[in-house]
Order: structure tokens, then C-alpha cells, then sequence
């Protein structure tokens, strides 16, 4: 971490697989000085107007997803989102910066300033480059797997927060893999590939004559699940009215069918992910805040591929490797690498993925799918 001296905020190295993450906190300070301010952490800041911004700034001039901060071993990267009235350092319009601590960065009538507060904490760091079928050699990557790998090695819930591609479900089969459940079966159900009025029998299962077309009576997933994992997709979708009887399902480890009067007991450890902001949604109201908690024993962030750019190249190896015939960089159009680290990716490593293979299928028609100019 750099000091008043070199006035640089930054991830240094720690000892034993670890990095030494700064005391920091972005300050917002508005007309008639008001502040807002924020904790910089190894995650991505976005500040803007809107609700879902991890900085918002009440100012009628920002945009509503104005600029980004990332603190990095180079220092606090301040990077413009396309706003409509620029973010500036001093007098100067800045797509991308270094913000040094005491430096005033300007956004609309708001100035942005990066404070050092208190002592640095350590991180510990993954001496691995994967977690199962996940990889990364990014700093905020091997972070992740470092929290994923203590994890795993308990019962308690896990509740994974990313958006849509960012590999949830990949990192799911990973906690299970390495769990002392990784025996027993592993259960997915998506919430939103299921009708409303069909997730409660997914879930808990029915008796025979439940429902019309009910013939005969079936075990729901948590049931089947029975001494494994339950990974619960898009949990953000799950109806409200079902949300107090999977917390009561989760609290007793007992369920009852629908149109049973029988409790049965099972023992599955859950997951769940969801790309919602289930805070904003709590406090909306369409999610129960006790269901939050109660899922929230462990919540981990899954960062998007814009976070972690030094991760493409390995990427972009292992889906070649797993095209048939398997492929290599070589195989690619010239320089196409460099046009995919520049790429901001809103698709996440799906879209990556989805984007090498119609690289490898298509190479004609290069500059067509990333809408830049190619070298020939």
C-alpha cells in the first residue's frame, strides 16, 4: 500500500498467499458539503444515481451509472461509463485514471476523493488457480476460491451473488465437489425456468390426487437432494408467498408435500445464487428479510469478467481446448486478443464463450461479430 508519501493507494503483496488490502473509503462530497461515502474494496465500485450503484450520488448533473473505481496493484482506477457530462481530474476529461489519495476527481457537481482510514487488513489468496471447473489467476479470483474452499468444508448455506454468466452455477458444482457431501447427489432447480404455480411441488413434492395430473405421489428436490446440496438458481425469482415455507423448511429440515399432512425429514446443504440485489429487494419488500438471513450464512460475490480481464486469456484457452478438434490462440484472427481484453464482456464468460466458438466456426466473419477493425 503506497503512503502519504508516494499519496498512491494499492494491493501489495502479503506473506503466505496473501495481499494487503488498504483502509480505504471514496468520498462523495456534494453542494453545501454533503458527503457520501463508501469503503473501497477489492470488488468494483460503481457510482452513480442510481439505486443499484454502491455509491450514490444525488446529483441531478451525474448520470445514473456514472464511473467505476477498482483499486488495483497499480492504484485506485477511475474509469468513466459513458456519462453525459464526463468525469474530469483537475480540468482535465479522463476515460481512465489513476486516483492518487487527496486528488479531486469531478463528476457533475460532485468531487470524488479516495481517503486512507485506520490499519490495512489481510486477504488470504487461493494458492490455486481453480476451484473445480472455475478458473482464475486474478487477484479478486483467487480471493473468491480462497472463501469457497473454507466454505465448502462446512453445512452451512451459501448464497453466491453475480450477475447472469458469471459462472454461479460452475462454482456451485465446485462447493459440492468439494464438500464432505460430494457423495451424495446434487440437486439444480432454476426458479425461473419453472411456472409460479409449479415451484412449491418442485420443491416439496405431492401426494397422489394433489392436483389434476398428480397420479401418483413424488418426492420434491429437497427431498431428493437427501445427503447432498440443493443449488437454488435465479432464487431471486422464487414467488413471495413460497419464501416463509422454504424458511420454515430450511429452520426444521422437514418439508411436507403438497396435499400431504406428513412431515418428512431430509438433510441437503443448500446453495443459492441469484444475479437480483436481494438487499434493495428486502427492502422493497418482495423478498423476506428472514429468508435473506437465513441463506446469507455465507455470501460471496461473484465479480463480472469486466473485474477480472486478466482471466480472458485462460478463458479463451480452455474453451479452444474444448472445441472438437480442439483448438489454439493460433487458430484465432490476428490480434483478436487484444480486442477481446478490450471488450467490456456485459454477457460475462458465457458471452465469451458463446463469442470463441463463433470465432472458431466463423473466422471470415471476425470483424463482423466484434464490430472492430481486425489486422488481415
Amino acid at each position: 500500500m503506497g503512503g502519504d508519501d508516494t499519496k498512491i493507494c494499492t494491493l501489495t503483496d502479503g506473506e503466505e498467499s496473501s495481499i494487503v488490502l488498504p483502509s480505504a473509503q471514496v468520498i462523495a462530497t456534494l453542494p453545501h458539503n454533503v458527503t457520501r461515502e463508501a469503503r473501497l474494496t477489492m470488488d468494483l465500485m460503481v457510482v452513480g444515481t442510481g439505486p443499484e450503484c454502491d455509491l450514490v450520488v444525488p446529483d441531478a448533473r451525474v448520470s445514473r451509472r456514472h464511473c467505476e473505481l477498482k483499486l488495483t496493484r497499480r492504484g485506485v482506477v477511475l474509469r468513466d461509463l459513458g456519462s453525459k457530462n464526463g468525469t474530469f481530474i483537475g480540468e482535465i476529461p479522463v476515460m481512465e485514471a489513476i486516483l492518487p489519495v487527496g486528488a479531486i476527481a469531478t463528476i457533475g457537481s460532485t468531487r470524488l476523493s479516495i481517503a486512507l482510514e485506520g490499519a490495512p487488513s489481510l486477504v488470504r489468496l487461493s494458492a490455486s488457480e481453480r476451484f473445480g471447473e472455475a478458473i482464475g489467476r486474478s487477484v479478486v479470483m483467487r480471493a473468491l476460491f480462497a472463501q469457497l474452499e473454507r466454505a465448502a468444508a462446512t453445512s452451512e448455506t451459501i448464497l453466491l451473488l453475480g450477475e447472469s454468466g458469471t459462472g454461479k452455477e460452475v462454482l456451485a458444482r465446485a462447493i459440492h465437489a468439494a464438500s464432505p457431501r460430494r457423495d451424495g447427489p446434487l440437486v439444480v432447480v432454476d426458479c425461473s425456468a419453472v411456472a409460479p404455480s409449479l415451484v412449491e411441488a418442485e420443491l416439496f413434492g405431492h401426494a397422489r390426487g394433489a392436483f389434476t395430473g398428480a397420479v401418483a405421489p413424488h418426492a420434491g428436490l429437497l427431498e431428493q437432494a437427501d445427503g447432498g446440496t440443493l443449488f437454488i438458481d435465479e432464487l431471486g425469482e422464487l414467488p413471495l408467498d413460497l419464501q416463509p415455507k422454504l424458511l420454515r423448511a430450511l429452520e426444521a429440515r422437514q418439508i411436507r408435500r403438497v396435499g400431504s399432512s406428513e412431515w418428512r425429514s431430509f438433510d441437503a446443504r443448500v446453495i443459492a445464487a441469484t444475479h437480483r440485489d436481494l438487499r434493495a429487494r428486502v427492502a422493497e419488500g418482495t423478498f423476506r428479510q428472514d429468508l435473506y438471513y437465513r441463506l446469507a450464512v455465507v455470501e460471496v460475490r461473484v465479480p463480472a469478467l469486466r473485474e477480472r480481464k486478466d482471466d480472458i486469456p485462460a478463458l479463451v484457452e480452455r474453451f479452444l481446448a474444448a472445441q472438437s478438434p480442439p483448438r489454439a490462440l493460433s487458430d484465432l484472427p490476428p490480434n483478436v486478443m487484444d480486442v477481446l481484453l478490450s471488450h467490456d464482456w456485459p454477457g460475462n464468460v458465457r458471452e465469451l464463450r458463446n463469442m470463441v466458438s463463433r470465432l472458431v466456426i466463423f473466422p471470415d466473419l471476425a470483424r463482423e461479430a466484434l464490430g472492430v477493425a481486425l489486422a488481415p
